[in-house]
């Protein structure tokens, strides 16, 4: 097992990982044994990885860093970095190697504040590996001061820091940073290669592997999720009967609420028993006194604390509606399939009735403008839009065709 095995369907990229980590590894035995650095090395100080939701950038990323990390004997009888074994190699893929910094946000965004620590971490030598690695998952998230914050680090980088960039999209990024790193864009992973993944990795069955890796339309996480959680696989089912309920305005509202409701719900089932252990943690850590009493001037850390776990909640429930929406665009986009005879697969396979009766009562035209307002309704959420008009509006929209 190499650490490229978790990296689906990225041969390309992970080609150009593999020699970047020669190099990388070339460049430090050069440094301590002063030998001659080797001429046109594709290792570089800033990495930008791109692609759609569930084509595993942060995984690349992560995989890369191990491989920079690594420190399998068999590198000096000309194996490849990233053996997957050694010591640095585990480390680095569990998340706890010390040279290794892995940034996600459940939050809304990233501020200046800590993007301001990750430049000071960036700017110090590694402790135990072989190069300082800084792994931003969420690189889309950044605010306009924090990516000003983050640009000169990348301009002038420390002589053993390595900077992996991971976004959706290269407009996600400020055109300052990305000019400054190597991009690599990954593609959505093929269905059958995700369902052997879940097949060979998980034990999931073949049968459900195939369903879960269809109906996410090669989306790694969501279709493990799909397979090996049972309400994730109802929720699914409730969004798929949407579509059939939405022919009369009071349907309409009534389905938005319950979209909304199912989100808050998730957000609550989720946020509730993470927000009740940081509190309890941070109460502790601030010396509350026996019957929960803080001591005089932690109102305003505790206060910073509840607004994070509120802002976290926020995201929660808008990732939740979101993957509601993907699902229900990809329902939309079988009834278009259906409806001009097409012989791409079907995603919602399990769905086919409801397929059959929409493409039937429907036209091309209008399921267009459908799919049209369940994207309307996600770039309603990203600019902050209530929930409740932004569903609302797109279920209106939904039945109007």
């Amino acid at each position: 097992m190499t650490v490229w095995d978790d990296l689906v369907g990225q041969d390309r990229v992970q080609k150009q990982l593999g020699a970047a980590a020669r190099d990388a590894d070339a460049l430090v035995t050069a440094n301590s044994t002063g030998e001659p650095v080797p001429p046109g090395s594709k290792m570089t100080h800033a990495w930008l990885f791109t692609g759609p939701p569930g084509s595993g950038r942060s995984t690349a990323a992560r995989a890369f860093a191990a491989a920079l990390q690594c420190t399998s004997p068999d590198r000096a009888l000309g194996g490849a970095p990233g053996c997957g074994f050694c010591d640095g190699c585990h480390t680095s893929l569990i998340g706890t190697h010390a040279d290794v910094e892995v940034v996600r946000t459940d939050l809304l965004s990233i501020g200046v504040k800590e993007t301001r620590e990750l430049v000071r971490r960036a700017q110090l030598s590694p402790a135990v590996g072989r190069w300082q690695v800084i792994v931003l998952e969420d690189a889309d998230r950044l605010t306009e001061g924090a990516g000003n914050v983050l640009l000169k680090a990348v301009e002038e980088p420390a002589p053993r820091t390595v900077w992996l960039l991971c976004a959706p999209s290269l407009e996600d990024v400020l055109p300052t940073i990305r000019s400054r790193c190597r991009h690599l864009t990954l593609r959505t992973p093929p269905v059958d290669a995700v369902a052997d993944v879940l097949i060979r990795r998980d034990g999931i069955d073949p049968e459900r592997a195939a369903s879960a890796a269809r109906a996410t339309q090669g989306h790694i996480g969501r279709a493990r999720r799909l397979a090996t959680d049972e309400a994730a696989r109802s929720r699914r089912a409730a969004v798929l009967k949407l579509p059939l309920r939405v022919e009369d305005i009071g349907g309409c509202l009534k389905a938005a609420q319950e979209l909304i409701d199912t989100a808050t719900d998730d957000a609550k089932q989720v946020s509730e028993e993470v927000d009740a252990k940081e509190t309890e943690e941070m109460k502790a850590a601030l010396g509350a006194a026996a019957g929960g009493r803080m001591p005089r001037g932690t109102a305003g850390v505790m206060k910073e604390l509840e607004d994070r776990q509120k802002r976290r909640k926020t995201r929660t429930q808008r990732d939740s509606l979101d993957l509601a929406l993907t699902d229900l665009t990809g329902f939309y986009r079988d009834v278009l399939a259906i409806q001009l005879g097409s012989r791409i697969a079907i995603a919602n396979a399990d769905a086919q009735d409801a397929l059959d009766r929409i493409a039937r009562s429907s036209t091309p035209e209008r399921t267009l403008r459908r799919i049209e307002a369940v994207t309307a309704c996600r770039r309603a959420l990203d600019r902050n839009v209530a929930p409740l008009l932004a569903v609302e509006a797109m279920t209106m929209a939904l039945r109007a065709g």
